[in-house]
């Protein structure tokens, strides 16, 4: 786990810039909701608005998330107001919530900004709890989402708008025609059962802190897909919190609400949340859990006991998401790897046409597109071949040949990158000998995701010219992909 915070690469240092970002909007919108003379109330919100605004927004490019942005009171002052003015009444609050939920849910079938308009949603309403909301303070949390919002954005688009001067990331949709493109329609009643079952188990926990649990849901199907994603979250959304609640014992506690160390760390815990998100759930959740803490003592109610509490609360959220996920139309980690595997292979295929074409000499040919692409079909890959991967996977058999695929399937990402390199130079040449690889590279690819048999790949030196040496150890990985994904009956990884 530390590995994969302090040791994993940031090209561009874009998870640095990222996190450095934040807490410069995250503080601004704060500074400007305090110059405002809103209440320590009016400032948390605030804080948490402009927090959300610069994480959840990720559309492809600026002028979308800029869009999104603006959108987002839109989404979140009626929840807000619904929130508030249903305080005082916890049957019709709770159905409301479910209903935010559900919403927010299947709103992510919109892509990117469907996706962030309905976190923000979910989260204005988890923040009302938090902050034990009433109508009569509406005008002031209007107030303060409106200019946090407009804080982070002035920041994002203004001051530091590093992503003007990159392209674009590739975002591979979902196939069409299969479960994934579905997905949404499931997750959104599965989140809806959890979270009824985490708020009638939370508020019999607690019945003041028993949002945490429908919370703690929520989150566990933010970005999932199977069952077994899912199920991985929650383990280590409770992973997260439990450490994080350790750390508030040894930090929060003493602080005890003191507003220039609580400031000093809570700008730490939101670097922490934005700089660990991509690479580390755990972690992230360790950063969101000690921010609370943070927060709880500012507003003077931090204790051992509400500490422990979190921590189950959270165990009933996470319980409450596996339950959905095992019980009400599940989603087998089968259905999603197979479907991912498929697309990044028929990606290798494309880069390879398009680097040989580009070899040909043929003008508009550009395999870097497509190179993108693959990267960001591979994470999705990982993140659906995970729950076979992890430690505590009982199956050790189907274990061990997912993350054979897994490094398969980088050896093909690492030589079609040199490939592609190779093409890139005006100088490279094109013969037969290039065309004849790339035409078994192809058909070795149709050969893997059709079901037919994979030609074994002849084995030798590898090749002096640079081109052809990729083309050759992209062949011999696509060889040996074929017995990791096919069992000896013939099923692929992710059904055996």
């Amino acid at each position: 786990m530390l590995k994969k915070v302090f040791v994993s690469p940031d090209p561009g240092r874009s998870r640095l810039r990222f996190a450095a970002r934040a807490v410069l909007g995250i503080g601004l919108a704060v500074v400007v909701c305090g110059l405002a003379g809103t209440s320590l109330v009016g400032a948390i919100i605030g804080g948490l608005a402009a927090l959300l605004a610069l994480f959840t927004v990720t559309d492809a490019t600026v002028r979308g998330q800029a869009l999104t942005t603006a959108l987002l009171p839109v989404a979140g002052l009626p929840v807000l107001t619904a929130a508030a003015a249903l305080h005082g009444l916890p049957v019709a609050r709770d159905l409301t919530f479910l209903a935010v939920v559900g919403a927010g849910v299947y709103a992510r079938r919109w892509g990117p900004r469907g996706h962030s308009l309905g976190v923000f949603a979910f989260m204005t309403f988890f923040i009302a709890q938090f902050l034990h909301a009433t109508a009569d303070r509406l005008p002031e949390m209007y107030a303060a989402v409106l200019l946090s919002v407009a804080s982070a954005a002035a920041v994002r688009f203004g001051l530091w708008c590093y992503e003007r001067r990159r392209p674009a990331p590739a975002v591979p949709a979902p196939p069409a025609g299969t479960g994934l493109a579905r997905i949404t329609t499931r997750q959104a009643v599965q989140a809806t059962a959890g979270a009824g079952f985490a708020t009638v188990v939370g508020q019999l926990v607690s019945g003041d802190r028993w949002y945490w649990a429908v919370g703690a849901t929520w989150w566990v199907f933010v970005n999932t897909t199977s069952r077994g994603e899912t199920l991985v979250r929650g383990f280590r959304r409770v992973l997260g919190t439990v450490v994080g609640i350790g750390l508030g014992f040894l930090i929060a506690v003493p602080v005890a609400g003191s507003p220039v160390p609580t400031a000093v760390l809570a700008a730490a815990c939101v670097f922490g949340i934005f700089y660990t998100a991509a690479v580390s759930y755990t972690w992230m959740m360790l950063c969101v859990t000690l921010l609370a803490e943070l927060l709880y003592g500012l507003l003077g109610v931090l204790s051992p006991g509400l500490l422990a509490l979190r921590i189950a609360e959270t165990g009933v959220g996470a319980l409450g998401a596996a339950l959905a996920v095992l019980f009400v139309l599940p989603v087998t980690t089968h259905a999603v790897t197979d479907v991912w595997i498929q697309r990044a292979l028929r990606c290798v295929h494309a880069c390879t046409a398009e680097a040989a074409a580009r070899l040909a000499g043929t003008e508009g040919a550009d395999p870097t597109p497509r190179v993108a692409e693959l990267e960001q079909l591979l994470g999705r890959v990982r993140l659906s071949v995970a729950p076979l991967v992890h430690p505590l996977s009982p199956m050790y058999g189907r274990r061990r040949r997912a993350r054979r695929v897994l490094d398969l399937l980088d050896d093909c990402a690492r030589e079609i990158r040199g490939l592609v390199a190779v093409a890139a130079d005006p100088e490279a040449s094109h013969d037969a000998r290039l065309a004849a690889a790339c035409w078994r590279v192809e058909a070795a690819v149709e050969a893997l995701t059709g079901g037919g048999s994979v030609p074994a790949h002849a084995g030798g030196p590898r090749a002096a010219e640079p081109a052809l040496a990729h083309l050759h150890g992209l062949e011999h990985a696509l060889a040996e992909l074929a017995a990791p994904l096919r069992s000896p009956s013939g099923s692929r990884l992710a059904g055996a």
